[in-house]
């Protein structure tokens, strides 16, 4: 008896360091987490002040040329882009994560309509890259399908190809019919 009490209390410290050296482990991943996403906030902030920086020099310079609504509107796009800026580099992570909650809880179809526009320039993305890895893939042998044009001009369907590959087994010929009545 005494052997599987000695047993039981092992193994229940044995389990409570495991979850102690488990709880370290996210810790550790949470802190470098919060620390990247710090770095490239204020990394992405930097550059869109940059950026609204520009557009002020160019709304300056469409000003001189007497393009004053161009100007007006790159003044307003500025703006926008230096308090953007801003914001970036100065909040921290939690800030941050704080704050898209908020906005995903207060516009839920907005964050639905991000995702759709996100998930399909990923598509195009892809599509786009998708010649180079299969010519990677192929050996540069690689010839994507033709398209035939439909009547109202887009892509319809693949063309089929000029030479068809011969199927194993059948004739290279269509077989021979008599002309004649039996």
């Amino acid at each position: 008896m005494a052997t599987e009490s000695q047993s039981t209390v092992d193994a229940q410290g044995a389990r409570e360091q495991v979850q102690e050296k488990a709880q370290q482990a996210a810790e550790v991943a949470r802190s470098r987490l919060q620390d990247q996403v710090d770095q490239r906030s204020t990394q992405v902030g930097e550059q869109v002040s940059s950026s609204a920086h520009a557009l002020r020099s160019t709304a300056e310079r469409l000003r001189e040329e007497g393009q004053d609504g161009p100007a007006k509107a790159a003044e307003q796009i500025a703006g926008r882009a230096e308090q953007v800026g801003s914001y970036l580099s100065e909040s921290d992570a939690d800030r941050i994560l704080h704050d898209v909650e908020d906005f995903a809880r207060r516009q839920p179809l907005a964050v639905v309509g991000i995702g759709l526009v996100a998930g399909f320039a990923a598509s195009r993305f892809l599509k786009a890259s998708s010649r180079s890895r299969y010519e990677r893939r192929a050996g540069g042998d690689f010839e994507p399908p033709r398209r035939i044009a439909s009547p109202a001009g887009g892509d319809t369907a693949p063309a089929a190809p000029a030479d068809p590959a011969p199927v194993p087994g059948a004739p290279l010929s269509p077989p021979s019919v008599p002309s004649g009545t039996s």
